[in-house]
């Protein structure tokens, strides 16, 4: 049977094998929490070092050492909460003693993170740009995040996501910190000094667990060099995990292993440095999620291909800058999805096996085709190329989830959630899964985590809203629903709160306000609106214009809580066969 057990504000899960803190899983690896686990079992009592090597390491002859280096593991994360008082004692010569809190949990529920498997695991973070020029950010950032791609696609590595890693940018957190908030065991940090076209690039690899460098370099090269210089970080970062994490020889065949596992992560780069400059420059604009710079960075993409026109990634970039405009309501939808089509078909002619085209495919067919098995298959492919994207376990989560299939969303998410911890964007879509299923108050627990990670996540605060408003909470609904910073989604939660509070002034005023102001991008909201008042006939009307606008809500009709009470109307399964989503 599982144990879970609190530890003060730690909780220990003997099952899952993990320790967490506030729902993050800490850097403690497999090994780590068994020796936890056995000290725990025996709280207050000394415990010989023989029993607790033969609970970690059953049926093996190790070392001392590697129980001593574990012992230390622990009593680092847990003095970062203790303020430096000492839960593990030490009787010389002999075993230990746990002598912090124990208590066992109450909840024993499912974690929202999934337990860290024991792959070598490595964030990349931001690297420092050196630069005179600041506007030279845009390059730094850019290596950091292909390194961090190319790593992610080699098989037996766990990559921390860009969203998580990158949120250390320009703060001076210690390694400890990091590691135990984006649950990893090694970090890789670097700088870029560029002048003109030549740089200077240093790196380092680290150990969370001890903070040693583990290995380090610098590299005086020019832009032309610049594929080649990736290429032997990512190599060297690969054979040194291998090498002290898993035990593996250093030898010939290793080094010969990591290269050819680093050439097949690379495909479909460019082979133009200027075009290689110009994309990232490209996606540092589209990542600011605004029309002017998604214009512009689309701008720098064709550029990037008139000098390189089989550079695969780039036009997998155009497709995903296509789709945003038209999923967002910055260019005509039937325009955008158009556009992003032809890109990504484009990308995968020139490398059928590119995994960011084929998740960039499944958006595609997801949101604007409705093209349920197509996604399917697509998510499938990239995540069988690239399996710890957490972008694309959370779009699969999204296709999951829209089918009614909620346990398979879920595990997607939470999936996503251990590539991904601090990604407010992974636990609001757990929520949505959670809430869809019918788990009010597991939902309310993820959509808090989201917006304690981020207070100005565009939507979260709908969801919470609406969430409260279904276990009775009307009044903290409102104020949530006041909070949501996206003005479709304010209107929306507004429109049914005050209904449901029976304020028809304020439910019409709000209505009203989302229909003028947004009818063209927001049909589906306002047939949510209208099914929750009982208002079938406007439901049905607002949902067949949202179809005729290829509206990408319309893909959740499903499992929609707040559009159930059309589905003993006719019209619901006629139009469940028109979406591709009858049973």
């Amino acid at each position: 049977m599982p144990v879970i057990c609190e530890l003060g504000p730690f909780r220990l899960d003997t099952e899952a094998r993990v320790l967490t803190l506030g729902g993050v899983a800490m850097p403690l690896g497999g090994r780590g929490v068994a020796v936890l686990a056995a000290l725990v079992s025996r709280a207050n009592e000394y415990v010989e070092k023989s029993v607790i090597v033969d609970a970690a390491w059953p049926g093996l002859v190790v070392e001392e050492a590697n129980l001593s280096v574990q012992i230390s593991a622990i009593r680092r994360v847990l003095a970062r909460v203790t303020q430096g008082e000492q839960w593990i004692e030490t009787l010389a010569r002999r075993g230990y003693r746990f002598v912090g809190p124990v208590k066992r949990a109450a909840d024993q529920t499912q974690s929202m993170v999934v337990r860290a498997d024991e792959r070598p695991s490595i964030a990349v973070l931001p690297f420092i740009n050196r630069s005179n020029n600041p506007e030279d950010e845009y390059f730094s950032d850019g290596l950091a995040d292909e390194l961090l791609t190319v790593l992610a696609k080699i098989s037996g590595l766990r990559v921390a996501a860009r969203t998580s890693s990158f949120q250390f940018k320009g703060r001076n957190d210690d390694v400890a910190t990091i590691g135990c908030k984006l649950n990893v065991s090694t970090l890789l940090e670097g700088s870029v000094r560029k002048s003109g076209k030549h740089l200077r690039i240093s790196v380092q690899l680290v150990n969370v667990a001890d903070g040693c460098q583990l290995w380090s370099e610098s590299y005086d090269r020019t832009l032309e060099n610049i594929f080649a210089v990736q290429d032997d970080i990512a190599q060297s970062v690969v054979s040194e995990l291998r090498t002290t994490l898993l035990g593996d020889s250093a030898d010939a065949n290793a080094a010969t292993e990591a290269m050819a596992q680093v050439a097949a992560a690379v495909k479909g780069r460019a082979h133009d440095p200027e075009a290689h400059r110009l994309y990232l420059q490209a996606r540092h604009l589209i990542d600011h999620l605004n029309p002017a710079d998604t214009a512009k960075g689309i701008q720098y993409l064709e550029q990037a291909l008139e000098r390189d026109p089989i550079f695969a990634l780039a036009r997998a970039e155009l497709s995903r800058a296509y789709a945003n405009e038209a999923d967002y309501g910055w260019a005509p939808v039937a325009e955008g999805a158009r556009k992003a089509q032809e890109a990504v078909a484009l990308a995968l002619m020139m490398e059928p096996e590119l995994a960011e085209a084929h998740a960039a495919l499944g958006r595609i067919q997801l949101i604007f085709d409705w093209d349920w098995r197509g996604a399917a298959a697509s998510y499938a492919r990239a995540l069988e190329l690239a399996p710890g994207n957490a972008a694309v376990l959370r779009r699969a989560g999204l296709l999951a989830t829209n089918l009614g299939r909620f346990d398979e969303a879920m595990g997607l998410y939470r999936r996503a959630i251990e590539q991904d911890p601090v990604n407010p964007g992974a636990y609001y879509s757990l929520g949505s899964a959670l809430d869809a299923a019918g788990h009010v108050a597991e939902a309310e627990q993820a959509y808090r985590k989201a917006l304690e990670l981020s207070p100005q996540q565009m939507i979260a605060r709908e969801f919470l809203a609406l969430n409260l408003l279904t276990q009775g909470r009307s009044d903290e609904a409102l104020a949530e629903a006041m909070r949501e910073p996206n003005e479709i989604g304010r209107l929306c939660a507004l429109a049914i709160i005050h209904h449901a509070a029976d304020c028809p002034l304020q439910a019409d005023a709000a209505l009203h306000e989302l229909i003028a102001r947004h009818a063209d991008q927001a049909a589906y909201q306002v047939a949510m609106v209208h099914a929750a008042r009982g208002q079938a006939d406007l439901a049905f009307k607002w949902l067949e214009r949202a179809y005729v606008q290829r509206d990408s809500g319309l893909s959740e009709t499903k499992i929609q809580p707040w559009l159930r009470s059309l589905h003993d109307d006719p019209r619901w399964d006629a139009f469940m066969s028109k979406m591709g989503l009858s049973d």
